[in-house]
């Protein structure tokens, strides 16, 4: 059976980034793996016909169209998978688009990371009852934490671990480019703290185009930006008057009080 033959594996953009460490991964557990870019590999068609599973691993304004394209090709019995930052439009796109089992995954880590072991992996295991079982044999057989979640849920919490973490990082970006010290006098003057920020800043502000689509594409984002707004207004104006014992309450757990 599919599930525990060496079987093929089809990746969907996995010419780079984390579609690519993941292509990686499963050669090195003995698995032959197709991989497809926008201008080499497999069709999308061809694909499905030749890979008992498929992942999807493109940017996130194309998912669903890639999407769209290769799931009324795949098999009852074949499972197809994406690796995208967020879960609620790509797996109601492959359940609506295909016949095969459906799980949406989401590794919780960079293709910098060099082993699964303690690393973080979501599942929203949507229409799985045969392929599960070998999903979560073959990634927690190397270490990793294996979170199963509805699509829904993780949306919900990638606003604040992604979505609010990334905008919080771009806001301080731009701010730190208008105050115009140059970046050479921040270096001399910085802290360590300071440094692991700015490191944090040149990688989002590196690939503009991903972390733009984390924040803009998650139907959660907006909440957490207007709450991020809220407090930012507040906390400017307690910080402006100079009242440090009432910025240090603020900072308690038991500090912030939404009505004031």
């Amino acid at each position: 059976m599919h599930r525990t033959d060496k079987f093929q594996i089809g990746i969907i953009g996995g010419t780079g980034g984390i579609g690519r460490w993941f292509a990686d991964f499963f050669q090195r557990e003995g698995y032959t793996v197709q991989v497809s870019g926008r201008k080499i590999g497999l069709r999308p068609s061809e694909m499905a016909e030749a890979c008992p599973v498929v992942i999807v691993s493109v940017p996130i304004g194309v998912t669903q169209t890639v999407i769209g394209e290769v799931g009324p090709h795949m098999r009852q019995d074949s499972l197809l998978m994406d690796l995208t930052s967020l879960k609620s439009k790509p797996v109601s796109s492959m359940i609506e688009s295909s016949v095969s089992e459906v799980i949406g995954l989401h590794p919780l880590f960079g293709p910098g990371e060099l082993s699964l072991d303690g690393q973080n992996i979501v599942l929203c295991p949507a229409r799985s009852e045969r392929w599960l079982p070998w999903v979560r044999k073959t990634l927690g057989a190397k270490g990793a934490n294996l979170i199963e979640t509805t699509p829904e849920r993780h949306d919900k919490i990638m606003a604040v671990v992604q979505a609010l973490n990334h905008f919080d990082t771009i806001v301080l970006g731009l701010a730190i480019r208008r105050s115009g010290i140059a970046r050479e006098i921040l270096e001399t003057f910085s802290t360590p703290l300071f440094r692991g920020k700015r490191a944090m800043i040149d990688k989002v502000f590196s690939h503009p185009g991903l972390y733009a689509e984390i924040i803009t594409a998650n139907p959660h984002a907006a909440a957490m930006v207007g709450l991020y707004g809220e407090i930012l207004e507040r906390v400017g104006r307690i910080a402006i008057t100079g009242n440090a014992k009432e910025l240090a309450t603020l900072m308690r757990p038991d500090g912030f009080d939404e009505e004031a």
